[in-house]
């Protein structure tokens, strides 16, 4: 077997894993007002126009996702499995490539997915959220890197990724782990942001792409 370009790879998940943005999927459940709002907010904070501590907390705040939101956007995300994303991941594990999972998302909701594709609870990096002993809202993990425009970065540098290691995402937060990988690679298959493909070193359109950028053919 050819030996795999990558020995690591790091994998966003909202609109790269999955075809969906968490936040935006819990705000269509608050009406067409909030639902528009945060859209709008996320789309900001994903194309780099504002920082994502600026709308991190605001966005929960207006939302107050409650436990069973979180259960039923869990089973959301694996519904909006990318094509092929299963399959590459599982491949890229047989062939002894080390995956992690790394997002502003909730850690919560990204659990179940996680376990589906195989990849251990302990390299999926996601925001804690805290519940009421009713289920209802309290508070987000504060202290998380990955609730801000840089934090990717913070947390992929604190891996200790075997290198050459690979970063995939779609968005300009995901932009930050470049300075602490080997490639970054602009994932289009649900949205294209220019300004993130500008910063990347290649693009990659599907999971069906990514198997072979990693191992080739």
């Amino acid at each position: 077997m050819t030996k795999p370009r990558f020995a690591s790879v790091v994998l966003d998940v909202d609109s790269t894993v999955s075809g969906i943005e968490g936040i935006d999927w819990l705000a269509r459940r608050r009406g067409s007002d909030i639902a528009a709002n945060i859209a709008r907010l996320t789309a900001d904070a994903m194309r780099g126009a504002i920082p994502l501590e600026n709308v991190y907390g605001r966005r929960l705040a207006l939302i107050e996702p409650t436990r069973a939101e979180i259960d039923a956007l869990s089973q959301a995300y694996i519904a909006a499995l990318a094509p092929d994303c299963p399959e590459t991941i599982a491949a890229l594990q047989k062939a002894g490539v080390a995956i992690a999972l790394v997002s502003g998302g909730i850690r919560q909701a990204l659990l179940p997915l996680s376990r589906q594709l195989g990849v251990d609870a302990a390299a999926l990096h996601a925001v804690d959220i805290e519940f009421d002993e009713a289920g209802k809202y309290k508070r987000f993990d504060t202290s998380s890197p990955l609730t801000t425009s840089a934090g990717k970065g913070i947390v992929v540098a604190r891996l200790g990724l075997t290198r050459p290691a690979l970063a995939v995402g779609d968005g300009h937060t995901d932009l930050a782990m470049r300075p602490v990988v080997d490639s970054f690679a602009a994932f289009t298959g649900f949205v294209t942001r220019d300004a993130v493909i500008q910063g990347a070193d290649s693009v990659v359109k599907s999971f069906h792409d990514l198997e072979a950028t990693v191992l080739g053919g």
